[in-house]
């Protein structure tokens, strides 16, 4: 670099699974990056949450040839689990204790999926909804207005996400073998995705941690599969991951009066992004009858494209860096 002082933006994208990190220049260029493991404050408290993401930053920081502390001016961190606007204050605070930037704003990592889906230099504007073990909608205007759901389960009202498609499917399934609930292929796939006879047998092996509570998610792919070969039971649940989709993102736009204009809504994380083709066709459906100015785009971009835009953002960066910065990540 030519002056002492340090990158503008530590840009982190922490999600459940992994943390991204990339220390970003004035300019736009990327001077280094890391992986990391996962952030989940609920599971191991949010100073070990924290810990983990300090290796990251330290790697990344290391990448870019600096100390592992003053790394940035505004460290950008969209985060899993940063559910409410008091929890992502509140880790704001721990983050800053850590000394690698002069400033530091945490969003929900779906804030990122947004960003990283409009990545023009312009201020954004649009709306974000995200499938992955869970599901969440933020939206954002160029006056600074956001539009977003608690989205921590069914206590807000939630329904969908990878997690919960695949317990739905072990419901119906599980009613479908002994006869509480109407038949569906399901209660044999599901099974046999497990090399098991009969989901009696599967209900046991998750019950006694034979088979790990986490690798339930491995079931939503097979959710799918049974809907595309057309067992009614399973088609019904895709089309109702849709309908919530779909209404999340309309009530966002909504709430950010941007119904009667054209508009983005960028579908994103794992569900979203794998394009089944059932899913793709009923949100389009669904979309153009609530919200039909909406312009459909799936994200492509790694998350951390995002919470390195929100971080230019922030320090007032011209448009040119943050099109080198997406050109970065479209390489």
């Amino acid at each position: 670099m030519s002056d002492t002082s340090p990158p503008a933006v530590l840009a982190v994208d922490a999600g459940n699974s992994k943390t991204d990190v990339a220390v970003v220049g004035a300019d736009g260029s990327v001077l280094g990056a890391a992986r990391g493991g996962g952030f989940q404050p609920p599971v191991v408290g949010v100073r070990a949450a924290i810990d983990t993401l300090a290796v990251a930053v330290a790697a990344a920081a290391a990448d870019a040839g600096l100390p592992a502390s003053g790394v940035a001016g505004h460290m950008s961190a969209c985060l899993a689990n940063a559910d409410l606007p008091v929890e992502e204050e509140q880790l704001a605070a721990a983050i800053q204790e850590r000394g690698w930037s002069a400033t530091t704003d945490v969003r929900n990592d779906t804030f990122a999926i947004l960003r990283a889906g409009l990545p023009s230099g312009d201020a954004p504007r649009g709306v974000a909804v995200v499938c992955g073990a869970g599901i969440n909608c933020v939206g954002m205007r160029p006056d600074g207005r956001t539009a977003r759901f608690p989205a921590i389960g069914q206590i807000s009202g939630d329904w969908g996400g990878g997690s919960g498609l695949a317990l739905a499917a072990l419901w119906h399934a599980a009613r479908a073998e002994d006869g509480r609930g109407g038949p569906t292929e399901l209660a044999r796939t599901l099974p046999a995705h497990f090399g098991l006879a009969t989901m009696y047998e599967l209900i046991e092996a998750l019950h006694l941690g034979r088979i790990e509570g986490a690798r339930r998610h491995e079931l939503t792919p097979v959710l799918f599969a049974t809907a595309a070969a057309g067992d009614a039971v399973a088609v019904s649940l895709v089309d109702r991951l849709a309908e919530e989709v779909v209404v999340m993102a309309a009530v966002a736009l909504g709430r950010l009066d941007l119904l009667d204009e054209p508009a983005p809504v960028l579908l994103g994380g794992g569900v979203l992004a794998a394009r089944h083709p059932r899913l793709d066709a009923r949100i389009a459906e669904l979309l153009a009858e609530r919200a039909p100015k909406a312009v459909i785009d799936v994200v492509k971009a790694p998350p951390v494209l995002g919470a390195g835009l929100l971080g230019l953002d922030h320090v007032g960066a011209p448009a040119a860096a943050h099109a080198r910065l997406a050109a970065h990540y479209a390489r």
